[in-house]
């Protein structure tokens, strides 16, 4: 079942943009993966995803809500999070409501296939792989620290990731969005 598996590590490597304690959106979010690890982490968390048996194995981790997000209305409309997270997830009509649903010094963790995936494996349909830098233009209004469009092994895939944070507004002194270390 879709998350079980270990949480992303592009995920693990920017959580620590999420204030302490934040709210956090795991859209699509399976069987929980990152719902489970971003609790742990002491994170107040929130899981969409349509199949009820997948909401299932996330009981007990904090809202889940069972809801058609490409079909029926955006559940969480006027609601915003510390953090926004999509791992292996497309659809395009609702990439300007993740990013509105980004709060004031909040973040937005986003992971999908890209462009030349199917030549490794699924996803192989275009209207689910990101074109070069289609994220970037997508988080028009944020800013991005952190942006990867390429091929990753283990397992082989093309993915595009970008990692982008909504800034307080008014502050006078330059915000700081600490870079992760490199583990290479």
């Amino acid at each position: 079942m879709h998350g079980t598996e270990a949480p992303s590590e592009w995920v693990c490597r920017w959580a620590h943009l999420i204030p302490p304690k934040g709210r956090v959106l795991d859209v699509a979010c399976g069987a929980g993966r990152h719902l489970r690890w971003l609790h742990g982490q002491g994170m107040q968390v929130t899981g969409v995803d349509r199949s009820p048996e997948a909401l299932a194995a996330c009981q007990g981790l904090g809202e889940l809500v069972c809801a058609d997000i490409e079909n029926g209305p955006w559940p969480f409309a006027g609601r915003q999070f510390d953090a926004v997270v999509v791992t292996h997830y497309l659809w395009r009509p609702l990439l300007p409501t993740l990013v509105a649903s980004v709060a004031a010094g909040g973040v937005l963790l986003y992971e999908t296939f890209a462009r030349g995936q199917g030549s490794v494996g699924r996803p192989a349909r275009a209207e689910f792989l990101l074109e070069p830098g289609e994220l970037l233009h997508a988080c028009a209004g944020l800013r991005v620290v952190g942006y990867e469009d390429g091929f990753a092994e283990e397992p082989a895939r093309f993915v595009q990731r970008v990692t982008a944070v909504r800034e307080l507004p008014d502050t006078q002194a330059p915000q700081r969005h600490l870079l992760p270390a490199r583990t290479r």
